[in-house]
């Protein structure tokens, strides 16, 4: 018996199919430009490692408090939508400052504001997703979404690698005129997106026991709290993918073909994220998440010891594996282990929290590829073996930890 079939999801609510095709639009217009924001910054701009996983953490970071605050003011006013529609357009107009940015300053101006609308957007929305289907629904769920998120990134990367090849099929390094190209581009998508939800999406009524809403640990449970915990140990090995990016090509690949690595990774997560998730409604969340997570320390120890440009893409297109697997699922979690009108709350604290990690990971990242002042840091290597020690520490803790509350 398939884990998913035709019936399973027709019974899905047009919320999330609505919610869905948002992501997939916004998806293609960001990565269009945040997969080879990294090259733009590193190869025309001419900014250090360093400083750019200082640009990608602080990037994260700002939006994470406002998913705490997003999170509990729809749960308060009782209410997603329209702080998620609030979100997606911020973000989209940011984008098109991005044409004109020429230092790092104003590149990390603008990915800041860009993420100040994920941080708006992000809590409602998977809160909406969740409202809407019913707990046995929720790894299907989770699962279609993120691979409608991922579908649209890699739409988004294959468009730019598009551009890449009309524009300098040649160059290995990406040229100035290249960006921005794609950034103008990219805003077509973006609008789009807003208009979809803003129009398709319905509000729906917050069902179960109403708790009194605030932002604490001890209102979201024990359990809730020992996994964030372990999900934080994770975090703090997982740096931006922007340095993924860099160490292909440190290893001599060329712009075009990092992103069509990029695009072969997206197309692996998509295929992988629904069923994944479905699988996890049947055999549990924790089995997936460990599962996913000894995978993702697998392949940042290969991407440690790559050798070659060829050994990072098929590590690159292995890593949506991971993704697939995890992801989603550990959003599906989130949702067993909290009260249904709590949930704005929680989905807004798990995503601070990754976002306040997401910096000290990229800074910790950046130092020890290059270091800072006189110190050269360990050098390209050094922030794969760190991530894949931290995941195994997290996978460890996983299987020990016997949650009270989880259904499963």
């Amino acid at each position: 018996m398939s884990i998913i079939n035709r019936e399973k999801l027709s019974e899905l609510p047009g919320n999330l199919w609505v919610a869905s095709a948002t992501s997939f639009l916004t998806d293609i217009s960001s990565e269009m430009v945040l997969n080879i924001l990294p090259l733009f910054m590193s190869s025309v701009l001419g900014i250090k490692t360093n400083i750019i996983g200082i640009i990608e953490g602080v990037a994260e970071a700002t939006s994470s408090l406002l998913k705490v605050f997003s999170g509990w003011l729809s749960d308060k006013l009782r209410s997603r939508k329209w702080m998620a529609v609030a979100g997606y357009g911020l973000s989209a107009l940011s984008k098109p400052f991005f044409y004109f940015a020429n230092s790092w300053g104003a590149v990390a101006g603008v990915r800041w504001a860009d993420r100040v609308g994920k941080g708006i957007r992000t809590a409602p929305r998977d809160a909406l997703v969740a409202d809407n289907v019913k707990p046995e629904q929720r790894g299907l769920a989770f699962g279609l979404h993120r691979a409608a998120d991922t579908a649209g990134a890699m739409f988004g990367i294959l468009i730019a690698a598009l551009i890449v090849w009309r524009l300098q099929a040649g160059s290995a390094r990406l040229a100035e005129h290249t960006f921005r190209t794609v950034v103008l581009i990219s805003l077509i998508p973006a609008f789009l997106a807003v208009l979809v939800l803003a129009v398709g999406t319905k509000e729906v009524s917050v069902g179960g026991e109403t708790h009194k809403v605030r932002i604490s640990f001890k209102e979201l449970g024990r359990d809730f709290t020992l996994f964030m915990l372990i999900v934080g140990i994770f975090d703090v090995g997982n740096s931006s993918d922007a340095f993924l990016v860099l160490r292909a090509q440190e290893r001599g690949m060329s712009a075009l073909n990092i992103l069509l690595m990029l695009a072969a990774f997206n197309l692996i997560y998509t295929v992988v994220s629904t069923p994944a998730g479905a699988l996890s409604d049947k055999l549990g969340r924790r089995k997936l998440i460990i599962g996913g997570w000894i995978v993702y320390a697998l392949i940042y120890l290969g991407f440690a010891l790559a050798r070659s440009a060829v050994h990072v893409g098929l590590l690159y297109a292995a890593y949506g594996f991971y993704y697939g697997m995890a992801y989603g699922t550990a959003k599906a979690m989130v949702a067993d282990l909290v009260p249904a009108d709590l949930r704005g709350t929680a989905y807004g604290t798990y995503n601070a929290i990754l976002g306040i990690l997401d910096f000290p990971a990229s800074l910790i990242a950046g130092l020890l590829w290059s270091g800072v002042g006189g110190w050269n840091g360990f050098g390209p290597s050094a922030p794969f073996y760190f991530g894949a020690g931290m995941a195994l520490l997290a996978a460890v803790l996983f299987v020990l930890w016997k949650p009270k509350s989880y259904p499963g």
